[in-house]
């Protein structure tokens, strides 16, 4: 009886010792009364200290000479990497070359008949009016560009994801060593997917295609390994109880009951190869990103609006099609099906070979309607009458600058101000308190290694956008988000609209920012904010709408008001849904901040574009790596402890 009360005693402290956050708050103040004292003392600058930089530009400089002297007579390109550069040129060039020849009006009736036989007349309806519009605007071969590079990316992501899903699902130890891999490469921003295989391939399609793979096959690897580990067990007892073998029950058991599973990876893979390939016109992907890179290089922004309509286009009929062939999974087929797919093909062949025979492949000159020029007289418009000089509010310059000045300024400043070990001791402290000692030592690591690599200001230049972004976002992202959740007439309202802004790949929130706000820092953190509210708001909602209703129901019978049920049952319950949309909010953010780049934004942004642009690899790779470090510190620093439990960090 003894032993049992004093190993009681001894395992839960008496008072407010009881509590593990009072218990890290005494021993992060233990710490700090004897590591900052003796900080101050060797460190007495605040800047990073020089003798703790290691300069990697010159064995960078070096391994980029020896690959580029090597390209072409070394056996790794020789037989391996050149043959699989050789593979993606020719795939590609493939794809393109039938897309030119089934001709324009071919393809718009496969695309709609297709979203026909997959989702309803509407569909097919919406999908021919975005091919044509395509068409319109004078789009037509950057589409079919684009199409190619993204037919080629995501049969090959699906296939590299499968393959690493399935691996996962059936074997747990190949699933604890690739779940830290998949976290870490969904964290990552897409511009640092761009320099390593550029270092590689060089300048071109191969780099684009392979970039495109790297950055989304692990949605399809991820949810791969989740259906095949979801299966329901007694349906795979009762397979195995008929003698059927392990390839047999992954046939015609797990397989067919991740079906769901399976088609949502594809959908997000198809999703993120989309936004993937028109970041990669960076690197000479060509296509619709191609003309809104060259357009924002020059600040055309009717020419880059010509080019993103039709990005948005196909982003949401891709979108629509692949995620109502999810919905329909498991409805029984009609009875006709068959019938009805080869009538469609049929239908589409005949359309096609018409084309073909009236010398119709080609989208018609005539036909085009350029909407640059009226865009481009609507900005200079807004840059005569809405920039400055408005009543009262000002103009939109004026809240650019505005921010600049009163925000983001003061926030760079402050962080560079601070001393570098001030700032590893903040981030450590913070992660130790969200997650653990494990989750702490991961941070600071990322935050050293950023200043190791020689780019510590940048860094914080960066950072400083990225929590003005990310403070904006989650104001208004709570607030719409809870409005949400109370109302099912603003949750209709907002849906489609949330729908659209989710699918729209990151480039092209580029676009209205700069034609609102110009170029700067200003509007890179307004087009992050608006790229990363929709995420935040549907979270926010989703978790409030699935708060335990007999707990509100309780606080009813107790006379709370509806504000009181928010503060006190609501909130409090949502808390995991709501740390997860400050965990995405922050994410999406660093995508978007670095993106911003091209548009004044500065900092490692600028660093990533300058190296791609200038062929200065070292910059560029240099730059990459603070921003992977950049956002494995924010991810770990923000992610609620239920996920980092079942991840096992």
């Amino acid at each position: 009886m003894a032993t049992i009360t004093a190993t009681a005693q001894k395992s839960s402290p008496p008072g407010i010792l009881a509590n593990a956050a009072v218990r890290k708050l005494l021993a992060l103040a233990v710490l700090a009364a004897v590591l900052v004292p003796l900080a101050v003392t060797r460190f007495s600058s605040g800047a990073w200290p020089e003798a703790l930089t290691v300069d990697v530009s010159g064995p960078l400089a070096d391994a980029s000479d020896w690959i580029i002297d090597n390209r072409d007579s070394h056996p790794l390109f020789l037989y391996f990497l050149g043959h699989v550069s050789n593979v993606v040129v020719i795939a590609v060039r493939a794809v393109y070359l039938a897309l030119l020849a089934v001709g324009w009006a071919g393809v718009t009736a496969v695309a709609a008949l297709v979203a026909w036989r997959v989702a309803g007349i509407r569909l097919a309806l919406g999908t021919a009016v975005a091919f044509l519009v395509c068409g319109l605007l004078g789009m037509w071969v950057p589409t079919m560009q684009t199409l190619a590079l993204m037919a080629v990316a995501v049969a090959v992501s699906v296939l590299v994801g499968a393959l690493l899903g399935l691996a996962a699902g059936l074997s747990d130890r190949m699933d604890r060593l690739l779940r830290p891999v998949l976290d870490t490469m969904q964290v990552l921003p897409a511009f640092a997917y761009l320099l390593p295989v550029v270092l590689v391939f060089g300048i071109g399609v191969p780099a684009a295609v392979l970039a495109t793979v790297i950055y989304a096959a692990p949605p399809m690897a991820r949810l791969t390994s989740l259906g095949l580990r979801g299966a329901d067990r007694e349906v795979l007892e009762a397979v195995e109880s008929l003698g059927s073998t392990a390839r047999q029950r992954l046939l015609t058991a797990r397989i067919p009951l991740a079906r769901k599973e399976l088609l949502l990876g594809l959908n997000q893979t198809i999703m993120m190869a989309l936004s993937m390939a028109v970041i990669a016109s960076v690197i000479g992907a060509g296509g619709l990103g191609d003309r809104v890179y060259q357009a924002l290089a020059s600040v055309d922004v009717g020419a880059a609006l010509a080019a993103g309509v039709p990005i948005v286009l196909l982003a949401v009929v891709l979108d629509r099609v692949t995620g109502a062939a999810g919905a329909r999974i498991g409805q029984e087929p009609a009875r006709n099906s068959r019938t009805l797919w080869l009538a469609a093909l049929a239908a589409a062949a005949v359309v096609a070979v018409a084309g073909r025979l009236a010398g119709r492949l080609e989208w018609p000159v005539n036909w085009v309607v350029g909407i640059a020029d009226p865009v481009n007289r609507a900005v200079d418009w807004m840059t005569a009458h809405l920039y400055t000089g408005v009543p009262v509010v000002g103009g939109t310059a004026d809240w650019a600058g505005r921010f600049t000045t009163w925000v983001l300024d003061p926030l760079r400043d402050g962080l560079q101000w601070l001393p570098w070990w001030s700032v590893l001791l903040a981030v450590a402290a913070l992660a130790w308190l969200i997650g653990t000692w494990r989750t702490a030592l991961t941070t600071v690591l990322a935050m050293a290694a950023i200043g190791v690599l020689g780019v510590w200001d940048q860094s914080l230049d960066t950072l400083s956008q990225v929590l003005a972004a990310v403070a904006v976002t989650l104001v208004i992202g709570f607030a719409t988000g809870i409005a949400a959740a109370r109302s099912d007439r603003v949750e209709r309202m907002l849906r489609p609209v949330l729908d659209v802004f989710q699918t729209m790949p990151q480039f092209v929130y580029l676009i209205p920012v700069v034609a609102l706000f110009g170029v700067g820092r200003a509007p890179a953190v307004a087009a992050a904010i608006v790229y990363a509210l929709p995420a935040v708001v549907r979270i926010t909602a989703q978790g409030l709408r699935g708060v335990d209703p007999a707990a509100l129901e309780s606080a009813r019978s107790l006379g709370a008001t509806s504000g009181q049920q928010l503060r006190q049952v609501q909130l409090p319950l949502a808390r995991p849904a709501l740390l997860l949309a400050v965990n995405q909010g922050v994410v999406l953010v660093l995508a978007v901040v670095i993106i911003g780049g091209l548009v004044g934004g500065g900092a490692l942004g600028y660093d990533v574009v300058f190296g791609l642009a200038q062929g200065d690899l070292a910059t560029g790779l240099v730059a990459g790596a603070a921003i992977v470090c950049l956002g494995l510190m924010l991810d770990r620093v923000t992610q609620p402890t239920e996920r980092r439990a079942k991840k096992g960090a």
